[in-house]
This record gives C-alpha cells, structure tokens and sequence, in this order.
C-alpha cells in the first residue's frame, strides 16, 4: 500500500472516532446553517481538524483543501481534497449514511483516495493504477448492460434551487428506463457504492471537490467511467457529474444532456 494512503487511511479513522462517539449525543450537538439547506456542526470541524493535524504532521509541504477551513498550507503540487464529513444533513437527524472522504491530487490529478462509511467500518481505497478496494477485498463497478435492469444513484439540488425542473425532468425519464433511482445524501458514498457494484450509474449537479474528489478515483479504478456534463474530465471544476459501469454510462450521459437547461453548459 502507498506512504500516503496509509496516513489518508489514519486520518479517515481518527476523525471517524470523533464522529462515532458525537453519534451518540447528537441532541447535544450545536449546528449552524452555511446555507439554506446546508449545515455544519462542532463536529465536522472537530473531524475537518483532526484530519488535517494527521496529513500536516506527515507531509508539511503539502497544501490542503478543505470543505470548512478552504484551501490552506503551502503552495505545492500535492493537494489534499478533505470532506471531514460528508452527509453532515443525515447525520444530524440519525440517519446513517454519511462518511469521511478524503483525496490526494498531485498536479490537479488525484492520486490517492479513501471513503470510510464509519457507521458500517467499511473502508474504500484507491490508488491509481493499482485499483480499489473495500476493506483490503479488490471491488469492481458492476457488469449490467441494459438500463432497465440498472440501479442509479442521484443526489437532488439542496443549495441552489434554479435546476429543480431540469432534475424533476431528468429523474422522471431515468425512472421509467432504469429499475430504480437512491438518493441517500452522501455523494462520496454513492461513488463509493459505484464502485462496488451496489449502483449501476450516478449522476449530480453542483458538487463541490471534497463531495467528489476520492469518490471519482474510487470508480474509476474499480473500472467504471467518469465525466462531466460534456463527456470530458472537467468535473472536479464544473461540479457536475455522470459516472458508471461502461455500458449504463453511455445510456445514461444522453438523457441527462437532454434535459439540461441553457444555464448549465454542456
């Protein structure tokens, strides 16, 4: 295994300890609305904090990137890409699905990644080249073809409002071709979901890095494809994201183009 996935890993178990133990006195646990529709709490901070004390210790020339505290450090090459706890929504209500990820990106290409759902110890890795994997087991995206047979994962807008109706529009072809839509409400967990075969293809617009950055490494290397609205690698920037197992991406990339309004570029 990889110097550097090896502290990632570190990291993603000692902000999981913060956020297991919070998970037991979550009507003790102050939040703070960002944005409509999105918080954050003294948890993720706590999480984001001990994460980055972690990778600071072992790499100090690295810079850091982070959904609370931005982008901090020294400029470099390498970048840590950190969502200290990605499904803060689910976890203030108890629902559990939410998950550390966290990304290394040398040159704006992500080298390393891990996604750690804390509730069921399942932990996803990825280097590139070296493929992923769940708990130390080799995973692989799925092998359905046919889209009526196919399982999607999606993530509806929460922030921003405008592309509702391009969503409704998109939601309602794909549910008639494909033999189910999730929207759980953690995007990290649906790539990592991708990955293992739980999902055939995802799709969300408006995403930032630290949803996406392990995640996309974590399909990609499990086999799958990735892209952004346009069928390019631009996703990390846009936000906007289709992933899949070879198959189900083609058919599934075209629907969500076809229903884009003119305010997002394909």
């Amino acid at each position: 295994m990889h110097p550097t996935l090896n502290i990632a890993i570190k990291a993603a178990r000692r902000a999981a300890n913060i956020i297991n133990r919070a998970s037991l006195e979550l009507d003790l646990i102050r939040v703070e609305t960002k944005s409509p529709n999105d918080f954050v709490t003294e948890v993720d901070r706590a999480a984001e904090a001990a994460i980055c004390e972690v990778l600071r210790e072992a790499y100090p020339g690295h810079g850091i990137l982070a959904e609370e505290s931005g982008e901090t450090g020294p400029e470099s090459e390498y970048q840590w890409i950190i969502d200290p706890l990605d499904g803060t929504t689910n976890f203030i209500h108890g629902f559990p699905q939410y998950a550390v990820s966290i990304a290394l990106a040398k040159g704006g290409v992500v080298e390393q990644a891990v996604v750690y759902d804390v509730v069921r110890n399942e932990l996803f890795t990825a280097s590139k080249g070296r493929g992923a994997f769940l708990n130390d087991r080799r995973i692989r995206v799925s092998r359905r073809t046919r889209l009526n047979e196919a399982l999607l994962g999606t993530g509806f807008p929460f922030r921003q409002m405008d592309n509702v109706e391009a969503y409704i529009g998109m939601f309602r072809e794909l549910t008639q071709k494909t033999a189910g839509i999730r929207r759980p409400g953690s995007a990290a967990l649906d790539l990592a979901y991708l990955a293992a075969g739980r999902y055939d293809a995802f799709w969300e617009l408006g995403l930032a890095p630290w949803d996406i950055a392990a995640g996309t490494l974590l399909v990609t290397e499990a086999g799958g494809l990735v892209s952004d609205l346009a069928g390019e690698s631009d996703f990390l920037t846009t936000g906007n994201l289709v992933a899949g197992t070879p198959k189900i991406f083609t058919q599934v990339l075209p629907v969500i183009r076809s229903h884009l309004p003119a305010s997002i570029p394909a």
